[in-house]
């Protein structure tokens, strides 16, 4: 419970003032997202689903530590790439790209230290509705994300094109251009 607690109270200072939702334009909600600088000498690709426990092994684990040291001092330029494993993890994936960008990494944080709880539940959507709603995603919105067709396909080319370059697993992870599974 405390490690939840920590990761809704991350969320929240994450989440700031910005637009709560972002689910009219396509194309930006399937916009690369990632935090650190443009500028980083390095940057780290990492293809994840969000139900997979060993991408939420690493998120709860390492990457805070990572960020600390490589993020915030702007050496690594973190970018997170979708590729879901299941039609669960495709929805989880949707509602978080629904919101701001400027919510993305916290909602992201928020549902890999509360996976087993939404993931595992007797309905998973509903429990991401609720994750939703606490990053400001309304209920009309949050159908009318899970109904779009458009970000859906998206999701799964953007997956198809991973494939394509040698993703086959999750977490994978992209360093300046070579993959590391």
């Amino acid at each position: 419970m405390g490690a939840a607690l920590a990761g809704v109270t991350a969320f929240v200072m994450i989440a700031g003032s910005a637009p709560a939702q972002n689910t009219g334009n396509t194309a930006a909600m399937l916009s690369e997202r990632g935090i650190g600088s443009a500028d980083a000498p390095v940057t780290i690709i990492e293809y994840f689903s969000l139900t997979c426990p060993h991408c939420a092994g690493f998120h709860n684990d390492t990457y805070a530590g990572l960020k600390a040291k490589y993020v915030d001092s702007g050496k690594v330029k973190f970018v997170y790439r979708d590729f879901p494993l299941d039609g669960v993890g495709l929805r989880a994936a949707m509602m978080a790209r629904c919101l701001d960008e400027q919510r993305y990494a916290g909602v992201i944080q928020v549902l890999f230290r509360t996976q087993n709880n939404w993931a595992r539940a007797a309905d998973p959507v509903a429990e991401i509705k609720k994750i939703g709603q606490l990053a400001g995603l309304g209920d009309d919105a949050f159908q009318s994300c899970l109904q779009s067709e458009a970000l859906a396909n998206g999701i799964l080319a953007k997956r198809q094109e991973a494939s394509a370059a040698g993703v086959r697993s999750t977490p994978t992870f992209e360093i300046e251009g070579r993959i590391y599974p």
